[in-house]
């Protein structure tokens, strides 16, 4: 997911908060609601941008719990969201507060706390939320649930190979926190071990981040590995940048991943550098961006290119080059701005006959 642009909506212009969120919000919100608004608040007033994913970062939720905590600020009308034609948020607008009386937003209803004969068809909606809540706490397991976790063949190997992720032996809190994703998320061995180390390559050893994304997978329906990658990519910052970059609009196939990854990890290319292959790419050709791009950032690491300020000193070295190779064939001005160039059509021809 993008950078996320915070308008000002005829917000104060301080970092201070507001009498009436304190009176008749801040006493509803839960801890990761709370967090997420006031530094929005910060946000905005140092005019900044930020994103989902650094929203989450910073405060060790996960995506999912960032999005629903701006959508709960967004029923309770302090903020509104923004999204594009793909439904991608794009804006969040901060909302003056209107004292209730105004009657510009409607009051919350009030709840009152009496005792119900019989449960009524409108306390339904609240009952189910209640039990899906429920579906997502940790049991407390008997010591001898544990012992026969523990003891399990494939349980016992996929103990070893979380240790062998965080460099230490488990402690019992945290082997509950697997046993709980076996047993009450229903997570297979291999997304476990995958949920792992997901987790572990972004720096995040902490069990209770671990659980966090382990619920949010299983409430978004994910069940296996395939799909749980699938889910990251959508939601990682330097595929979507460089997706947009190549005008990519749909989520990103394994193979497109793939050429990402080899950049950054195999060429050790920065995303600025990545970034300016991709405009030429997409400045040469509507087919085949991938490839293009891959050709060119290929080129660039076997010449010594490490940073975006080394690429002009390349393409001077490549006009050299050619220009120093035997002629053929016409020599017109065209043909002279095409041998100046990355030999796309060759490439085109190759990858069409493959």
């Amino acid at each position: 997911m993008g950078r996320l642009k915070i308008y000002k909506d005829n917000y104060a212009d301080a970092t201070a908060v507001s009498n009436i969120f304190i009176d008749e919000y801040m006493k509803d919100a839960n801890d990761a609601q709370l967090k997420i608004y006031l530094y929005l608040i910060r946000m905005i007033n140092a005019n900044l941008s930020t994103s989902v994913a650094d929203i989450a970062d910073k405060f060790n939720h996960t995506e999912k719990d960032v999005l629903r905590a701006l959508k709960y600020w967004e029923k309770n009308r302090l903020l509104s969201l923004e999204y594009d034609e793909s439904r991608n948020l794009t804006g969040i607008h901060l909302l003056d507060f209107d004292r209730p009386k105004s009657g510009n937003r409607p009051l919350a209803p009030v709840v009152s706390l009496v005792a119900k004969p019989a449960a009524r068809e409108s306390d339904a909606p609240a009952a189910a939320a209640s039990s899906e809540q429920n579906a997502y706490e940790k049991p407390s397991y008997t010591l001898d649930q544990l012992k026969a976790f523990q003891s399990g063949k494939e349980t016992s190997q996929l103990l070893f190979i979380v240790e062998q992720y965080m460099g230490k032996t488990l402690t019992p809190a945290e082997i509950k926190t697997i046993f709980f994703i076996s047993d009450r998320l229903a997570f297979s061995v291999d997304l476990i071990d995958h949920l792992v180390q997901y987790c572990v390559e972004r720096g995040k050893k902490d069990f209770r981040y671990i659980e966090k994304v382990a619920i949010s997978w299983a409430q978004s329906g994910i069940s296996t590995p395939e799909q749980a990658q699938q889910q990251a990519y959508k939601y990682d910052k330097a595929v979507y940048d460089i997706m947009k970059a190549l005008g990519k609009t749909a989520s990103p196939t394994k193979k497109e991943v793939d050429y990402i990854q080899r950049w950054s990890r195999e060429l050790c290319f920065e995303m600025d550098v990545i970034l300016a292959a991709c405009e030429r790419a997409v400045m040469a050709t509507d087919r085949h961006r991938f490839e293009y791009a891959d050709s060119i950032l290929t080129s660039w690491q076997k010449t010594g290119v490490r940073h975006k300020s080394d690429i002009a000193k390349a393409d001077e070295n490549f006009k050299r080059t050619r220009a120093a190779q035997p002629r053929t064939g016409s020599t017109n001005k065209f043909n002279q701005f095409k041998q100046n160039n990355y030999d796309f059509d060759a490439l085109e021809k190759e990858l069409l006959s493959n």
